[in-house]
């Protein structure tokens, strides 16, 4: 006799926690993400359905196969997969599990998503995150993303929290998480729409991004004046 797992109706989506790379599309107009393990190959929206990673024909998830979202109940277990080395540069997302899927003890493995809320974790010098620069890897079409504080940002290809969310769209929140006492947080959080009012955190977050790059455009015209008119500048100027 064939086993049938128990069917769940829920009155609203399920709600899972997940770990994940921001990803910026070459040509800059896009935003989106990637996993940190199986799936990592294949860059997703904000709102967006799985397919199968190993390129299986069936629907995801599959009940013989490892394909589809995953994601677990708990929020503090995924905040635990950031303590992780390979994971450091990863954002917890908060997302919204739709259509099938199949639950387990500790998560979700499902068919569609909507991802809700992204928080960045502090820049790697320890500072509060007012942009997301560039990793220095990514996939075909695809630049990974890291968080980066207005003084490491510098010369790097990078985007503002609230850019980041205007790009990806479909009403995604971006925060900077709080860092530790001692450096300065801004406490970004980001609007999704175009036309959404900044407030005063995402203002003060645009306005440290805006000095960085100007600190950056200043420090190569000294250079360009050093070593003579007609020498070109060192690196690209920040993008976003």
């Amino acid at each position: 006799m064939r086993l049938r797992l128990p069917e769940e109706r829920p009155a609203e989506p399920p709600t899972g926690y997940k770990i994940a790379h921001p990803m910026l599309s070459q040509d800059g107009t896009r935003a989106g993400f990637t996993g940190v393990s199986l799936g990592g190959a294949l860059p997703y929206g904000v709102l967006d359905e799985a397919r199968c990673v190993y390129g299986l024909r069936h629907r995801a998830p599959a009940r013989l196969c490892d394909c589809g979202f995953h994601c677990v109940h708990d929020r503090a277990a995924a905040e635990a997969l950031l303590c992780t080395g390979e994971h450091r540069a990863a954002v917890l997302l908060e997302v919204a599990v739709l259509g099938a899927y199949i639950r387990f003890e500790l998560g979700f493995r499902y068919a569609r998503q909507r991802v809700r809320r992204a928080t960045v974790g502090p820049c790697a010098c320890g500072a509060a995150a007012v942009a997301l620069a560039d990793a220095g890897w990514g996939r075909p079409g695809w630049r990974a993303l890291a968080a980066a504080c207005a003084g490491c940002v510098r010369g790097r290809p990078s985007v503002s929290l609230a850019s980041f969310a205007r790009l990806a769209g479909e009403g995604l929140r971006v925060r900077a998480a709080a860092v530790s006492a001692g450096a300065v947080s801004t406490g970004a959080v980001a609007g999704a729409s175009c036309g959404a009012e900044l407030g005063v955190p995402e203002l003060v977050a645009e306005a440290a991004l805006l000095q960085a790059r100007l600190d950056w455009f200043q420090s190569q015209l000294v250079r360009l004046g050093e070593r003579g008119p007609g020498a070109p500048p060192e690196g690209p100027p920040p993008q976003g």
